[in-house]
């Protein structure tokens, strides 16, 4: 998955003349100073873009889903980030001093931060400029653990096994008594104020990756949370590039520059093979960020409107041109050339994810172990023409998927094939057979085993992309006579139910990385509802995903990596569909825009040109 900003209000200048001089002065000089004109404001340089799907809200200990973590990354700091421009990626410091001295065997890790950074003003430090200190990142990261705010990403963070957390958790739910942040914890210290110390139960060897996450490891003041309570969505304070101005729920969120924000500096190295990073670069180095005063986000879930603001140049950015649109926009992948004559540019990528569809492994219809179950699955899976999808849904904008792991991760092998990736209706059919789902009745719809009806009930949201993609579902469950219904809902509101276990199917994208443990976390049982929507759980697969956690990257994580495919694969807990590939357009005024897939903070990196923007809207 807000930063704000703020007027900053210049006081007067005391006069060292006496009064009754100064009012001569004054009256002599009123005619002349009402002549001149007014000096010129400078105009506020405002990025404008839209996402096609509802915030949640901002608080880090509450949020999972991609846009409302993409508005916090702006406003949390994180202790480690990416690199903005470095290809392939490379972690460094943020608000750390340096990367974590790690102990030998990577079950201790100390991290020193800098001193000097400040939060942004808010009414819960009672007009105190609040520095950030260490004991901020030991709250923040308590709070996954209370089980007041049902964090989504808790157990994530559980899997890192920090000594001591998850029994405070514990204690709290055995008990019922509130979660008690001030109880020391082994594994989790401010060693002084600006030194934070972690001890791990088991090693991890990429603990700094799982601190790189603003959206989901940032700071946070704990008087800010006693203040708002329940209300902390709304009202999210960090030590950002951005903060928090104004949010119409599903509709407008706006933020601001922080004028708390810390000295920090455009330095970013270019590959040398990327023209539009060194055009960046060659632009902006040096330059002090954010550079840019204000960004609007609007709510736009229907493709044609977000598209139509964009070229009528309401909007600064068009994050992923709307499928529908592809072929007007940018015709053999290349911005077409009404709009290149307008100086419009794009940014082609390869997506980090997945978009797949889940079975529900705890629900009575599509779920559990038993042969016939998986068989079920597996048909379902293998009648799903993904390259139809592609062609006619996706205007070629993807690859098909052979594993959930996501192209470029740590842990993705393009030479994987699987029947994850295979259209093949004949042996969907031949499955369906085999364990009994045939049609009993003769209305030409196949039943269960047992003669009772087979309906799938599939979770869908109101936007024209995924009444296309049903569209399609519905044509490849016709062919082998599988009855399909569509469930449509808001997407926050699938997304709640989903975490609740209450749908049977349903279809998401996932992202993640640099590392492919971020895709393998879906099958992970003690992750269900959190990141394993689908709730499987599987002992062998649960013990290959520690064992590979505590290993260096390297041949033998490697194959453990490969089997965990192989296990979802062959109880198909998710079909995933595509990895899909975006095409991001900005208009001639936004300067240095790039995209980083582990950068969502890319906001304080581009600069918005105001004469040119002045210049092409006469």
């Amino acid at each position: 998955m807000p930063p704000r900003a703020a007027n900053v209000v210049t006081p007067p200048r005391r006069s060292f003349v006496s009064r009754g001089v100064g009012a001569l002065i004054g009256s002599w000089l009123a005619p002349w100073a009402a002549a001149q004109p007014a000096p010129a404001a400078t105009p506020q340089k405002v990025l404008r873009y839209a996402i096609r799907v509802a915030e949640t809200g901002f608080d880090p200990a509450q949020i999972s889903d991609l846009y409302s973590s993409l508005i916090a990354s702006n406003i949390f700091d994180s202790l480690y980030q990416y690199e903005f421009l470095a290809r392939p990626v490379r972690l460094r410091p943020s608000i750390a001093v340096a990367l974590p001295e790690a102990s030998a065997d990577f079950k201790r890790f100390t991290i020193r931060i800098k001193p000097g950074i400040f939060f942004a003003d808010d009414a819960a430090f009672k007009g105190v400029k609040r520095e950030l200190i260490a004991a901020d990142y030991v709250y923040a990261i308590k709070r996954h653990f209370d089980p007041r705010w049902k964090s989504p990403t808790y157990q994530t963070l559980e899997n890192n096994k920090i000594v001591g957390l998850d029994e405070l958790r514990q204690a709290a739910i055995k008990n019922k008594t509130p979660f008690d942040y001030d109880a020391p914890v082994e594994g989790l210290r401010a060693v002084d104020r600006y030194t934070i110390q972690f001890r791990l139960g088991l090693p991890n060897p990429r603990f700094a990756d799982a601190l790189s996450d603003p959206a989901r490891t940032g700071a946070i003041a704990r008087e800010v949370v006693e203040l708002y309570g329940d209300r902390i969505p709304e009202h999210p304070v960090g030590t950002g590039p951005f903060r928090l101005k104004e949010w119409r729920r599903s509709s407008l969120i706006a933020l601001e520059k922080n004028p708390n924000y810390r000295d920090e500096f455009y330095n970013e190295e270019a590959p040398a093979d990327d023209p539009l990073a060194q055009a960046a670069l060659a632009k902006l180095k040096g330059r002090k960020l954010p550079m840019i005063d204000r960004v609007e986000i609007s709510v736009i879930e229907q493709p044609q409107p977000r598209w139509l603001s964009f070229i009528n140049r309401e909007m600064d950015l068009v994050w992923q041109v709307p499928e529908d649109f592809t072929n007007i926009a940018i015709p053999n992948n290349q911005v077409a050339p009404n709009l290149a004559r307008q100086g419009v540019y794009q940014v082609r990528y390869q997506r980090n994810d997945a978009s797949m569809s889940y079975f529900g492994m705890e629900n009575p219809v599509v779920g559990g172990y038993t042969p016939a179950r998986v068989a079920l699955r597996r048909a379902i899976s293998l009648a799903v023409n993904v390259e139809e999808e592609i062609r006619v849904v996706r205007r070629g904008q993807a690859i098909p998927a052979q594993s959930v792991v996501a192209p470029g991760l740590y842990g993705y092998d393009a030479a994987f094939m699987s029947e994850m990736g295979e259209f093949n209706r004949g042996k969907a059919q031949a499955l369906l057979d085999l364990y009994g789902y045939v049609d009993k009745n003769g209305d030409g719809w196949r039943e269960n085993p047992d003669g009772t009806p087979l309906t799938i009930d599939y979770a869908t949201q109101p936007d024209d992309l995924s009444r296309q993609l049903i569209t399609q579902w519905k044509k490849n469950m016709d062919a082998i006579g599988i009855r399909m219904v569509f469930k449509t809902a808001q997407w926050p509101e699938n997304l709640k139910a989903s975490r609740a276990g209450r749908l049977m199917m349903w279809g998401v994208a996932w992202s993640g990385g640099p590392d492919g443990e971020e895709f393998l976390v879906l099958g992970n049982g003690p992750d269900k509802g959190q990141a394993n929507h689908a709730r499987f759980d599987n002992a062998e697969y649960n013990r290959l995903y520690q064992q590979q956690r505590i290993l260096a990257n390297g041949p033998e994580r490697l194959q453990l990596m490969t089997r965990m495919k192989e296990i979802l694969i062959a109880y198909m807990p998710y079909k995933a569909h595509v990895h899909r590939i975006w095409t991001d357009l900005a208009q001639p005024w936004v300067i240095g825009y790039h995209r980083n897939l582990f950068v969502p903070d890319f906001w304080r990196y581009v600069d918005i040109d105001a004469a040119e923007k002045a210049r092409r809207l006469k």
